[in-house]
């Protein structure tokens, strides 16, 4: 009941009452349509958090449903499973399984997606300790400034004449507050003081002779071996006190976190919540061939089946569980098929849920309606310089209509074709940036068939432009 109450206080807030339901309506805030997959991953996300709500026996007995998502490239499976993760404020992490090769052969071991999703939980805690503790290290770190400030006065009383009279101590703290008032209000940012710090060598010894993947364990344990016999030493520098405040700050961030913690809750939350969305998985999908680029394939399942069975990996922090990982694998399956993969890899990914392609009404959603719609961005962009970018309803259909003739004439890459035909058609205005006048620009499916018909027509130029 103890480790129970552990991993309920690492669990991160605001999902406990949030229901499958609700989970669906925020990821579709940011994609559009796929309703079969975020129904999916809101179900796997709500069944984490009611284990995490049972005793400490029955909730080791229960092991994430993982997912495989089947559909072609650019229709949402990264995005939702990204999203999903940042709704949780989980670990994640996104792979290619095509980075992995089979113990002998070039390429990274398996293991080292788990260590790179503690690397990534590690930082996450850290960055919310810092924030915990910000206002102290700022506090901190201005009363060394003022110290430093203070020995650059001319005339100040020294330690003994401060303990002869108490007039001289009355003298120092009001200098004292004068300059605080002076350094918050910016009046002394270009002043000079003198800081110790410290050197950070480059190594001579180079560590890329152990990228390889019988050498991940070597890397992480020689890194650290090393980090410490590259300590630099203390110097003394001299910088204005705008550079030196934000060294003092994170200096005093340093000495105020502490990373056992950070790192021991770290683990515990990649155990509990950590995500691996593993891409790319129908290319290592299919059985061996005897010979050839594709005779590591089968092996590579093999080595990533323990991983998603659930074992202990050895990272920088401590042995880490994977059972409790939820991963996601994901697909287009054009050639190859989910059954192909190996039986056993198959039982450890009991869900699948396919997506659908993208059609014209989908592009005219996906432009408009989520919170950082394309159309949103380029109008935040260019807003910058002054310039008012407004779309006319019939030009965004216009965009959604060549994007889907493009896909339908080349490769379909999906939504992502929609960055492609957007920049071409607002590179001019991008261009000219501030310097463009009038401010006031309006985009027409007459302007959309202007600049892009052409191209669009032009089947061979098309392949290159768009």
């Amino acid at each position: 009941m103890q480790e129970s109450s552990k991993r309920r206080k690492n669990r991160p807030s605001g999902l406990d009452e949030m229901s499958p339901r609700e989970i669906v309506e925020q990821l579709d805030r940011y994609v559009v349509g796929q309703k079969a997959a975020k129904k999916a991953v809101a179900i796997a996300l709500r069944n984490r958090i009611r284990r995490q709500k049972l005793d400490e026996e029955m909730a080791q007995e229960i092991a994430p449903k993982n997912i495989i998502m089947i559909g072609p490239t650019g229709v949402g499976k990264t995005e939702i499973a990204r999203r999903l993760a940042k709704l949780a404020n989980s670990p994640f992490l996104k792979i290619e399984a095509t980075k992995f090769t089979e113990i002998g052969y070039v390429g990274r071991d398996v293991e080292s997606m788990v260590r790179d999703l503690a690397d990534i939980a590690v930082d996450m805690i850290r960055a919310e300790k810092i924030n915990e503790i910000e206002e102290k290290a700022e506090q901190n770190a201005e009363e060394r400034l003022l110290d430093l400030l203070l020995a650059t006065v001319e005339n100040v009383p020294g330690e003994k004449s401060r303990m002869e009279s108490g007039e001289d101590l009355a003298r120092i703290e009001t200098m004292r507050e004068k300059l605080r008032r002076q350094l918050r209000a910016g009046k002394l940012d270009q002043r000079i003081v003198e800081l110790e710090v410290r050197e950070h060598p480059t190594s001579p010894i180079s560590l890329q002779i152990f990228e390889g993947s019988s050498f991940e364990d070597i890397q992480f344990n020689m890194r650290d071996l090393l980090s410490g016999m590259m300590e630099g030493k203390a110097k003394k520098s001299r910088m204005p006190v705008a550079e030196a405040a934000e060294y003092i700050v994170q200096e005093e961030e340093q000495k105020l976190v502490d990373m056992e913690q950070v790192a021991r809750l770290a683990l515990d939350r990649v155990e509990q919540s950590g995500i691996i969305f593993l891409d790319e998985i129908d290319k290592i999908a299919g059985r061996e061939s005897g010979h050839g680029p594709d005779v590591s394939r089968e092996g590579v399942q093999r080595d990533i089946l323990p991983i998603v069975e659930g074992t202990s990996v050895n990272t920088r922090y401590g042995m880490l569980r994977t059972d409790h990982i939820l991963f996601i694998a994901a697909g287009a399956f054009h050639v190859a098929k989910p059954t192909d993969l190996i039986p056993e890899l198959q039982g450890r990914f009991p869900i699948r849920v396919e997506l659908n392609p993208l059609n014209e009404n989908d592009f005219v959603r996906i432009l408009r309606e989520p919170q950082n719609a394309l159309i949103k961005q380029y109008m935040s962009l260019l807003g910058t310089e002054g310039l008012k970018l407004r779309f006319t309803e019939d030009s965004i259909r216009e965009i959604a209509r060549l994007a889907c003739l493009v896909n339908e004439g080349t490769e379909n890459i999906g939504a992502r074709r929609l960055h492609t035909i957007v920049e071409a058609l607002l590179e001019d205005y991008s261009f000219e940036g501030k310097q463009r006048k009038p401010r006031q620009i309006k985009i027409t499916a007459a302007y959309v068939r202007q600049k892009l018909g052409d191209i669009v027509q032009d089947k061979d130029l098309s392949r290159y432009i768009l």
